[in-house]
């Protein structure tokens, strides 16, 4: 019996929507004919070498689709969330539009893929560190059940886009070359400097709204609506790929080794531990890659029992964070009937 093929459609054509296109025909996904891409105007565009008629995206843009990737703006996913619904497409959204929606489940199929058998035609990409987090937190957190989250995360300038990668790689230029350094995408210079400022502040507490959403996030696909969890966000100077260093506190005792062990066995992380030889997760290694990379994991020694760890991920936030969780979120309603 041949395989059913289904109608993609694709709502943006930047950094995530590109990569979303690479997936698809990198992971072979059964489509019917090239992807149907919309963006504000009609046009053609070059993506990865292949020629796209782009259309305007519209209310009357997604008849016939049975999948449709938005990787645009937040405003133009609620914008068109209806029409698609209507449509009788598959919505699988990157923004943060409907992240909380209690109607919408978030998730990343290595954590919750059974929160997609209660979609109602939208499901929601989490924040790129949200989802490397969990990728390696998740299957430790199914073993020993986690109670306690501490995480400071070192993001890289192309999780604010091309204007942000662009601005660091130009900064290194004009620096290269004596020339004063332009400063426009962040706040601050990037290159030669970490900014612990990612998104708005929250002035109620402080916490920017990028720290907010990694515990906000967690607590609904993990189902753990009070776990205790805090982090600090900071922008790195690096091209690509987002790392975490987690502090982690479990119901039940935990040792380095049988977190080793757990992590192996799981799906879309890879260990990285092997420190006296140099082996440890490192974003440049990370670029590029489907795996979330786990290391440094170690007993946390301000402790007296053996329920607290350390560990070290990092993980391509354009493609786990993003691209490839969307694509694989899309297979995953496949092979559960839900499509």
């Amino acid at each position: 019996m041949a395989m059913k093929k289904y109608r993609v459609g694709l709502v943006g054509v930047g950094a995530v929507g590109t990569e979303m296109i690479r997936m698809l025909k990198e992971r072979k996904f059964p489509m019917r004919g090239q992807v149907q891409v919309f963006a504000s105007r009609e046009r053609d565009e070059q993506i990865l070498g292949e020629t796209y008629h782009v259309l305007p995206a519209t209310e009357h843009s997604f008849d016939g689709l049975d999948i449709v990737l938005f990787a645009g703006k937040t405003d133009v996913a609620i914008q068109l969330k209806d029409a698609c619904v209507k449509a009788g497409a598959k919505m699988i959204d990157n923004s943060r539009a409907f992240r909380q929606d209690p109607e919408v489940p978030l998730v990343v199929p290595q954590v919750n893929a059974e929160d997609l058998d209660w979609n109602k035609g939208v499901i929601a990409n989490p924040n790129c560190t949200t989802a490397i987090m969990l990728e390696a937190v998740a299957p430790l957190h199914k073993a020993k059940g986690l109670r306690r989250l501490v995480a400071a995360t070192y993001q890289a300038a192309s999780g604010a886009g091309a204007p942000g990668l662009a601005e660091l790689e130009q900064q290194i230029h004009d620096y290269a070359v004596g020339r004063p350094l332009t400063v426009k995408a962040f706040q601050h210079q990037l290159m030669y400097n970490l900014i612990p400022h990612i998104d708005k502040f929250d002035e109620a507490n402080w916490y920017t709204l990028e720290e907010l959403k990694m515990r906000n996030e967690a607590r609904k696909m993990l189902h753990l609506p009070d776990l205790h969890l805090s982090c600090t966000c900071v922008r790195v100077p690096i091209a690509r790929a987002h790392s975490e260093s987690l502090n982690l506190e479990f119901e039940n005792d935990i040792t380095p080794a049988e977190a080793r062990e757990i992590l192996t066995g799981a799906e879309g992380v890879r260990v990285v531990d092997d420190p006296l030889n140099g082996g440890y997760p490192m974003p440049l290694d990370a670029t590029g890659g489907y795996d979330v990379l786990a290391g440094r994991i170690r007993q946390d020694i301000s402790r007296d029992d053996r329920k607290g760890l350390e560990m070290f991920v990092s993980g391509d936030q354009l493609l786990r964070g993003a691209a490839l969780n969307a694509v694989e979120i899309a297979e995953h309603l496949i092979k559960r009937g839900l499509v």
